[in-house]
C-alpha cells in the first residue's frame, strides 16, 4: 500500500512543527578546506539558532563531531551522530507526513546525489532519511522515484509543485514518464494535482558551481493555499530574467487542486548579478516556515528590506528574521535546503 492510500499526507510547511531537522557540515567536496568549513558549520549554526527560537532543533552530526558542534549551536539544540556525506537535510533526510488518526510517517525517497553529480557523494547520505524517520518514531515508506525535498513544495490541499528538469532528468530517473512520477509523487505525498515548472534558476546547473540541476524551492513556494511566492529577476542582463519571466507565465496561467487560480506573489531578486564567479541564484524564496517564524536568506543588500516586508504582510502573525545566507549559497543551497520539518500529530 501507497502512504496516500495509507491514509497519510505531506502538511504544508506553515502547518505546527514538532521540530526541526538539520546536519552539521564536515570536510568534504563541498566544504573542501578547513576554512570553508569553518564559515559553513558558523553560517549553519546561525541557521539552528535562529530556529531554536521557535521550534526544537536537532542536528545529525557526523561521528565524533557532536561536541564541537554543541559548542558553536550554543545551548537547547540537540545533536545525534550518524555518518554524514554532506549537510543538506532538506535533501538527504526524509519527508515527513501526517494522518487524520494522529499518524507520523515518512518518505524516504532514492537519493543519488542530485543526479549522481561528480563533485557529489551519497555513500552515507542516502540512509540519514531511514536514521531520522526512526529517531522521529515515524512509520517510513520507501520510494523507488529519485527526488529530494528540496524538488517539491506542497499546499497541504493536494497540490504539489515540481520541476521537470528534476524528477524527469535523466540523472535521476530515466526512463520514468511524467505519468508515471506524478503517480508517484502523489503516492507518497497524497497530493492530487502537480504544477510542473519548466525548470529552475541559471546557476543550479553546471558548470556553475555546486547545484541541484533545479529544485522547485529556489524559486517557487506556496504561502498559503491558492497563493504562491516566485522568485523574479528584474534585471535583463541576467539570465534568469527570461528564466523566472517563463515560471511566473506558468504559475499565473495555473489552478491548484481545488480550482482556484494561483496569485503569484513576485519577489524581487538581490540585486547583486554575480557571486562566486558565476551568475547568482541568491533567492529569497528558499525561506523556512517555523512555529511563529520566517527565517530568511539575507545577503547584505538593498532588497534584504523589500523581501522582508514582503514575507511579513504574507505572514503577519509570524516573525520575521533575517540571516545571512551568502555563505550557505556558496555551498549550492539557501535556508530552506538544510531544514527539515517534523510536523507534529
Amino acid at each position: 500500500m501507497s502512504a496516500a492510500a495509507d491514509g497519510f499526507r505531506m502538511p504544508a510547511e506553515w502547518a505546527p512543527h514538532e521540530r526541526t531537522w538539520m546536519a552539521w557540515p564536515g570536510l568534504n567536496p563541498t566544504f573542501d578546506d578547513p576554512a570553508t568549513l569553518a564559515a559553513s558549520r558558523a553560517a549553519w549554526a546561525c541557521v539552528a539558532r535562529a530556529v531554536r527560537r521557535f521550534e526544537p532543533v536537532t542536528v545529525v552530526c557526523g561521528p565524533g563531531t557532536s561536541a564541537d558542534a554543541r559548542a558553536l549551536l550554543g545551548p537547547g539544540i540537540d545533536t545525534v551522530e550518524r555518518e554524514l556525506d554532506d549537510a543538506w537535510m532538506r535533501d538527504i533526510g526524509p519527508t515527513f507526513l501526517t494522518s487524520r488518526d494522529g499518524e507520523l510517517a515518512a518518505v524516504d525517497w532514492t537519493f543519488n546525489g542530485w543526479g549522481a553529480q561528480n563533485w557529489a557523494r551519497w555513500e552515507h547520505d542516502a540512509k540519514i532519511a531511514g536514521h531520522v524517520s526512526d529517531l522521529a518514531g515515524a512509520r517510513t515508506y520507501t520510494s523507488g522515484l529519485v527526488n529530494e525535498g528540496g524538488a517539491i513544495h506542497v499546499d497541504g490541499e493536494g497540490t504539489v509543485l515540481l520541476t521537470e528538469t528534476v524528477q524527469l532528468g535523466p540523472e535521476r530517473n530515466p526512463g520514468w514518464t511524467r505519468e508515471e512520477a506524478e503517480a508517484e509523487i502523489h503516492a507518497m505525498l497524497g497530493t492530487r494535482k502537480a504544477i510542473w515548472l519548466p525548470r529552475g534558476l541559471t546557476a543550479d546547473y553546471p558548470p556553475h558551481g555546486y547545484g541541484t540541476l533545479g529544485h522547485v524551492d529556489i524559486v517557487a513556494a506556496f504561502a498559503r493555499p491558492g497563493v504562491v511566492v516566485a522568485h523574479h529577476q528584474p534585471d535583463p542582463a541576467h539570465p534568469d530574467h527570461e528564466v523566472t519571466k517563463e515560471v511566473i507565465g506558468v504559475l499565473r496561467a495555473q489552478t491548484d487542486a481545488r480550482g482556484r487560480r494561483l496569485e503569484v506573489v513576485e519577489v524581487p531578486a538581490p540585486t547583486a548579478l554575480e557571486a562566486d564567479d558565476h551568475w547568482s541564484d541568491h533567492s529569497y524564496i528558499n525561506h523556512y516556515l517555523c512555529n511563529g517564524g520566517v527565517v530568511l536568506c539575507g545577503f547584505d543588500d538593498p532588497r534584504d528590506e523589500l523581501a522582508a516586508g514582503i514575507f511579513r504582510r504574507l505572514f503577519p502573525e509570524r516573525t520575521v528574521t533575517l540571516v545571512d545566507a551568502r555563505t550557505i549559497f556558496s555551498g549550492g543551497g539557501g535556508i530552506h535546503c538544510i531544514t527539515q520539518q517534523q510536523p507534529r500529530v
